[in-house]
């Protein structure tokens, strides 16, 4: 809750009401992390230094988002553009990533003439409906193509798992 509240934006205030406790000790929690996990204070301030400048954030195949309200007097319509600029290049980029590894498997089913169907996604997560004889194939394929489908100075790694339905799956 702390790491991606945090990362996503969410105040002290914020973090105080989804953990029930009070707001100081939710800062406390706040400062804590920012202590022990070095980098993340500096990440959201360049994002906010940059969104303020541009009035936009990036992913990381620079995809824009633009943010009209960054600058804005009101507090709380600021903090929401604030919150965008943050979450978005680390969402947006998740986003990129997920579709760009959807394009490459279908490909590649289309290729290897499987019966495989990609039937849906699920934020970081995508569903097959994959004929038993296919499993093996089908598995290995969809975790090489995720894991590579973008090389980032930090790997892809891909759980997989396979059932007769979605929560045998799980």
């Amino acid at each position: 809750m702390i790491n991606f509240g945090i990362i996503y934006g969410m105040s002290a205030y914020g973090l105080a009401q989804q953990l029930n406790i009070e707001p100081k000790i939710a800062q406390a929690y706040i400062d804590e992390y920012f202590n022990k996990v070095t980098g993340v204070q500096a990440y959201i301030e360049k994002s906010l230094e940059e969104a303020r400048q541009k009035g936009y954030v990036t992913t990381l195949l620079q995809r824009r988002r633009y943010l009209p309200d960054i600058q804005s007097p009101t507090a709380a319509i600021r903090q929401a553009s604030e919150r965008m600029a943050i979450n978005t290049p680390l969402q947006g980029t998740a986003a990129d990533i997920i579709k760009l590894a959807m394009i490459r498997i279908q490909n590649r089913i289309e290729g290897l003439r499987l019966s495989t169907k990609m039937i849906m996604q699920v934020h970081d997560e995508l569903v097959f409906e994959v004929p038993e004889e296919e499993t093996e194939k089908a598995l290995l394929m969809i975790q090489k193509e995720m894991e590579g489908v973008m090389e980032l100075s930090v790997p892809l790694k891909v759980s997989i798992q396979s059932g007769k339905n979605w929560a045998e799956a799980h």
